[in-house]
C-alpha cells in the first residue's frame, strides 16, 4: 500500500489520519460526557479537562495536517456504482465534519483561554491565550462547543450509515478502501 492516495485507493496515510481522528473524536465526546458530571471534589476533576484539551489541541494540529495532506495527496475518484446525488452528499457530510471539528476546536480553545491563560498540552508545550476576556466568552463558547458537538457525533453516525450502506446494500468497495483492502467487485 501506498502512503499517497491514488486515483483509485486511499494511502496509508490517509487511512490512519481517518481512523486516529474518529477514535480520538469519540475518545474526546465520551470524556467531555464524562467532565460535565464531575464536581470539585472528584479525583478526576482537573485530570479529565487536562487530557480532553490536551487531546484537543493535538487532535487540531493532526486536522490542521490532514487539510494540507488533501491538496498534497487528493482523494481518489468516486466509485463508479456511486450515484450522483451520493456523491453530493457525501462532499457536504465531509465539508460539515471538517467545518464542525475547526469550530469545535476553536471553541474548546476559547472556553479554556476565557480567562487568559495558556492552554497545556500534557507539559509539552503551551498554546498561548490570544484571545480573551471578551463578555461571557467561556458561557458563548461552551455553549458552542457542547451544542455542536452533540451535531458533530449525529453527523458521524450518518457517515457511518452512509459506508454502511454502501458495504452491506450496494456491496461496493467504499469501505473497503477506507480499510485499506484490495478486494475486487463480485
Amino acid at each position: 500500500m501506498n502512503i499517497r492516495n491514488s486515483q483509485s485507493e486511499w494511502g496509508a496515510l490517509s487511512i490512519a489520519v481517518h481512523w486516529v481522528v474518529a477514535v480520538v473524536v469519540f475518545g474526546l465526546f465520551g470524556v467531555g460526557l464524562y467532565m460535565v458530571e464531575l464536581d470539585y471534589y472528584d479525583s478526576m476533576y482537573r485530570t479529565a479537562p487536562f487530557v480532553h484539551k490536551s487531546v484537543g489541541v493535538l487532535l487540531f494540529l493532526l486536522m490542521a495536517f490532514r487539510l494540507f495532506w488533501r491538496f498534497v495527496s487528493p482523494a481518489p475518484a468516486s466509485l463508479a456504482t456511486h450515484k450522483n446525488w451520493e456523491k453530493k452528499l457525501a462532499h457536504i457530510v465531509h465539508i460539515a465534519l471538517y467545518l464542525l471539528l475547526f469550530v469545535i476546536m476553536v471553541s474548546g480553545y476559547l472556553i479554556s483561554t476565557a480567562d487568559g491563560r495558556p492552554v497545556s498540552v500534557f507539559g509539552w508545550f503551551e498554546v498561548p491565550a490570544i484571545i480573551s476576556g471578551i463578555d461571557n466568552q467561556e458561557d458563548i463558547a461552551g455553549e458552542v462547543h457542547e451544542i455542536l458537538a452533540y451535531v458533530l457525533i449525529a453527523i458521524v453516525g450518518f457517515h457511518a450509515i452512509g459506508a454502511l450502506k454502501h458495504h452491506f446494500l450496494d456491496k461496493d468497495r467504499t469501505v473497503l478502501r477506507m480499510l485499506g483492502l484490495r478486494k475486487q467487485d463480485k
